[in-house]
């Protein structure tokens, strides 16, 4: 029996993680999340009905965060496809996440790290506020610090490995 769980949750997993690519004239069903690329990063919304997406327009529109609007699947995409991505573990059902993304129309407090239009459906869906793409730029600078720390300290432990540079006199803390 754990096996089976410990598989059925491995397929779970990978569930979570697909996405479909919606066909041209299509519409998603509703409350479905709706993800487009954008140079860099892709953008996220909640499927309302009728055509209708609520997202954190957020850098849509430039530097200045934008706040969460309903706009057109059109106005959305901006000329790019469109993915669903699946959620089969949502928190909430379909008329809660389509509530619950309507309740912050024209909620004006975008922020690229920790407040952006993927942490926006993640809260609609799982009530949860998560950025796969935040979680995973976090990663890497992650990545990129130790390895600087590793290119700054090879010097150090090199040279401690080859007898050089300077040896330190042992003081006893009462003769300081």
């Amino acid at each position: 029996m754990q096996s089976y769980i410990s598989a059925s949750a491995g397929i779970q997993a990978a569930l979570d993680d697909c996405e479909w690519r919606l066909a041209e004239g299509e519409i998603p069903p509703l409350a479905a999340h709706v993800v487009t690329s954008r140079l860099g990063y892709t953008h996220h919304g909640i499927h309302v009905g009728s055509g209708r997406v609520v997202h954190y327009s957020g850098l849509s529109r430039g530097w200045r965060g934008g706040p969460v609007e309903e706009v057109s699947l059109a106005g959305f995409a901006r000329g790019r496809s469109i993915r669903v991505r699946v959620h089969t573990n949502a928190r909430f059902d379909r008329d809660a996440v389509v509530v619950r993304a309507r309740s912050r129309l024209g909620e004006a407090r975008y922020r690229a790290l920790s407040n952006n239009c993927e942490h926006f459906c993640a809260w609609c869906i799982h009530g949860e506020n998560r950025s796969r793409q935040v979680e995973l730029l976090r990663a890497r600078w992650q990545q990129v610090v130790r390895a600087v720390h590793r290119l700054i300290e090879a010097p150090l432990r090199l040279r401690s490995v080859l007898g050089l540079g300077t040896h330190r006199r042992n003081v006893p803390c009462d003769a300081l």
